[in-house]
């Protein structure tokens, strides 16, 4: 693993944790506010919008620009993001700006702005983790660390999230711009800009999604997405009901069941995939059928060890299947391509936060069971694409023979 990826692991796993410092006080929040279960779907779901518009742009930018512009770019609209959501919230929780303003001005900070800037750091972290790799083994390797990196910040930011929570519901609000502030300026003082007589990196052939190489593998990686998309939106919902819990209570419970879910799906994706050195097709094989297992626990979980045990074991499944993914399609792509296949892959998981979300909150209100229920037909449709699917019996075969690359060099 070349050096070339620790300044993006680094800079995903505190942006992320930013993001996750929001969790736990969603659901509680939006009830102060008096916003409805389906507007802060909605919230989440315009977020997601604007990062899968945002994240081929960034893959194309990063053969224009480099990656320390893309960096301080994205998190320079990040930054903005979360601190005109906490100042939208504070108001809020104030009566100083009536619900139907806030909502619109939440949808503005929290959803365009945030939502098109932390597309972007992803999408550099998986556009290194393909140019540095030269096998399968190594590819696969480099992001289950990008996903390892995402998997600790769902340990750390629910846990401290939760933990601010107890004093104020302000405070995750107010800390989360403040990280992204400093990540920006360590990444302004680290992170190298290309030498001036370096040649400008060609982009390669233009990747589509309807490629038939492709469109299988993101297909896949939507159904397994949207699953979790499906609850991740309702899961503070979920506990206050099924547990009867206040806000503040509600906050410290999802809380406990992320750090569960985030300590395994660390543990699997930063150790496990690493040590076992699967190809993409048996790691998407394996990780399914056990997502499938925990959709069908969290369904009948009516206890907060037993949902917290749901997680961990959602979190093992999709821990296994997720590299699997994310490396696969960059498998078909030439080392110049690494940049459009990143942002093409971020693309269709922000795709799933524009379906899940909004549909997860829709479903929660016929039913708590029902998107649960959905999310487990979605991993299955994952599962039967991953055994059936010409494109993903292919990636038994594939080689790579990638000379380590420059679009996104520190």
């Amino acid at each position: 693993m070349r050096k070339s990826l620790i300044p993006l692991l680094i800079a995903v796993l505190v942006v992320y944790s930013a993001q996750q410092l929001l969790t736990p006080v969603l659901a509680p929040l939006s009830r102060e506010l008096t916003l409805t279960e389906t507007q802060l779907g909605l919230v989440i779901t315009v977020a997601a919008t604007a990062l899968t518009i945002a994240s081929p742009l960034w893959g194309h930018a990063l053969h224009k620009i480099g990656l320390r512009l893309v960096l301080l770019s994205g998190l320079g609209l990040a930054t903005a993001g979360l601190t005109g959501f906490a100042v939208v919230a504070a108001l809020g929780l104030d009566d100083t700006m009536p619900t139907p303003l806030v909502f619109a001005l939440m949808l503005i900070t929290r959803s365009i702005v945030f939502g098109a800037g932390v597309a972007a750091l992803p999408v550099a972290a998986l556009a290194v983790a393909g140019t540095a790799t030269t096998t399968e083994a190594e590819r696969t390797r480099a992001t289950g660390l990008v996903g390892a990196a995402q998997g600790l910040s769902m340990v750390l930011g629910p846990a401290g999230g939760g933990a601010l929570a107890a004093v104020s519901l302000m405070l995750p609000l107010y800390l989360a711009p403040v990280l992204c502030l400093l990540l920006s300026l360590w990444v302004l003082v680290t992170v190298r800009p290309p030498a001036a007589s370096a040649p400008a990196t060609r982009s390669g052939p233009r990747l589509r999604p309807w490629d038939a190489r492709l469109w299988p593998l993101l297909v896949i990686g939507f159904f397994l997405y949207l699953s979790l998309g499906l609850v991740q939106v309702i899961i503070g919902f979920f506990v206050a009901d099924r547990l009867h819990l206040g806000p503040q209570e509600t906050a410290g419970a999802v809380g406990i069941a992320l750090f569960t879910a985030g300590v395994v799906l660390v543990a699997v994706q930063g150790a496990a995939v690493p040590a076992l050195g699967w190809p993409v097709l048996r790691l998407l094989r394996v990780g399914t059928p056990v997502a499938i297992a925990a959709f069908a626990l969290l369904s009948v979980s009516h206890s907060l060890w037993l949902i917290a045990a749901a997680f961990a074991l959602l979190a093992l499944g999709l821990g296994l299947a997720v590299p699997g993914f994310t490396a696969a399609p960059s498998l078909v792509a030439e080392p110049a391509q690494q940049g459009s296949i990143s942002g093409l892959v971020n693309a269709t998981i922000g795709a799933t936060f524009i379906v899940g979300p909004l549909l997860g909150t829709a479903l929660y209100e016929i039913d708590p069971a029902v998107p649960i229920l959905t999310a487990l037909g979605a991993v299955t449709a994952a599962l039967v694409l991953a055994w059936v699917s010409p494109a993903a019996r292919r990636t038994q075969a594939a080689t790579v023979a990638v000379a380590p690359g420059t679009p996104a060099e520190p």
